[in-house]
């Protein structure tokens, strides 16, 4: 499972998470943005080596860029007094990678951080690139697009649902189904969005397929999430860590992440949309 879900971490933080920055069209992490191979890549690195202090000072460098990007977070809140629905997504956008960087450099070092084991906290990672910073990223996306009731609660529930997963790991699993719950809720809401785009008229074949590609994948991905967060929940069977590595994991990582952030390039590529205010 470690090759696997390294890899999947790989993509994340050389692929998904300079895309998504590009996508945003902020100015203000700009210079992260162009500086990010300096932070990913020794972090990427460190995924391969063995648990020590070569890992966790690479790690500590990935976790210095997300550390720096998190910052953004509250200077936006702070200037942003009319905040609408797709700018709290993008905001969480902003933070998770920090969150995801935070538990790499403690599973790098082999410290049980706030006493959860290392199988957990490597999981951690992938799980907030792409369940948080991926996901709340597109969230945002098409809420600025499909300005309506679903697309704010599609922008709202899926931060929201990011947040109670992690309040989870603290309190209980019956506090993490609830996030699942919460997070499934408005993923499906996404991929409803994102199928309507990528049925509506105008769109090339290629932008339509990644589009439909990514709405169709959250179906299976998340009833895999609920699945498993019910039988950590109720004791009843459920896939196992491996199984949804193999599956969850990677149908998130290239089925919707990496689909939707190519499909959005097209669409800002051929159409510009409207960004924070700006064009983008």
């Amino acid at each position: 499972m470690s090759a696997l879900v390294n890899a999947i971490v790989m993509l994340g933080m050389l692929v998904v998470v300079p895309a998504g920055l590009r996508l945003t069209e902020l100015r203000e992490p700009a210079l992260i943005r162009r500086l990010w191979p300096l932070f990913a890549v020794p972090g990427a690195v460190a995924l391969w080596l063995p648990r020590g202090t070569t890992a966790t000072v690479l790690a500590c460098c990935y976790a210095l860029g997300a550390g720096l990007l998190a910052l953004h977070a509250p200077r936006r809140a702070v200037r942003g007094k009319g905040l609408d629905h797709a700018g709290i997504a993008l905001l969480t956008a902003l933070v998770t990678p920090a969150v995801a960087a935070t538990a790499l450099v403690a599973e790098r070092a082999g410290h049980e951080l706030f006493g959860f084991d290392l199988g957990i906290l490597a999981l951690t990672v992938p799980h907030f690139h792409f369940a948080g910073f991926a996901a709340a990223l597109i969230a945002g996306l098409v809420c600025r697009v499909a300005d309506s009731p679903a697309g704010r609660f599609a922008a709202l529930s899926v931060p929201l649902g990011t947040l109670l997963v992690l309040a989870g790991y603290f309190v209980g699993d019956w506090a993490e189904l609830v996030g699942a719950v919460v997070l499934t809720a408005g993923m499906w809401t996404v991929g409803l969005l994102t199928w309507r785009m990528g049925h509506a008229d105008g769109r090339d074949r290629t932008t339509r397929l990644l589009l439909l590609t990514s709405a169709a994948v959250l179906v299976a991905t998340m009833l895999l999430a609920l699945s498993w967060a019910l039988g950590e929940a109720t004791g009843l069977p459920h896939p196992t860590l491996t199984w949804m590595a193999a599956t969850h994991g990677l149908g998130n990582a290239l089925g919707f992440a990496l689909c939707s952030l190519l499909a959005w390039r097209r669409i800002r590529a051929q159409a510009p949309i409207r960004t924070e205010g700006r064009t983008a």
